[in-house]
């Protein structure tokens, strides 16, 4: 696995991408986009540095921003979604949604697992 990114839950990805913008240095801020499948919207920012930061806002998130709890995931990028998450599986991980078609990723599959790491997304390579 390799680290491609951290996903922040937020109530406005607007207001988010305007704190980051204050705060960093940012190259690429994308489109915000509807994910039907995943119950969220969607954005990714990229730092000067490369490092890659998701924007969730919506239902799937909903709880974590009311308790203030914005850290929501740890995403890793796997060339075999399915093995990796027999691997984890094996490890102790809870499969919390199977691998899906996500529209922020061009329809690469992503899963999400709860691990003793605290929730992992993967996403194919």
């Amino acid at each position: 696995m390799k680290f491609h990114h951290i996903g922040i839950a937020t109530e406005n990805i607007s207001a988010m991408t305007e704190y980051l913008k204050n705060i960093m240095e940012i190259n690429e801020v994308g489109p915000i986009v509807s994910d039907p499948l995943q119950q969220a919207d969607l954005c990714m920012v990229r730092l000067s540095d490369g490092t890659q930061i998701e924007l969730i806002s919506g239902p799937v998130v909903e709880k974590l921003v009311r308790k203030r709890n914005f850290l929501y995931h740890i995403c890793y990028e796997t060339d075999d979604i399915e093995k990796q998450i027999t691997n984890l599986l094996a490890h102790n991980a809870i499969l919390i949604s199977e691998a899906k078609e996500a529209v922020l990723f061009d329809y690469k599959k992503v899963a999400f697992l709860m691990t003793e790491m605290g929730l992992i997304e993967l996403v194919e390579s």
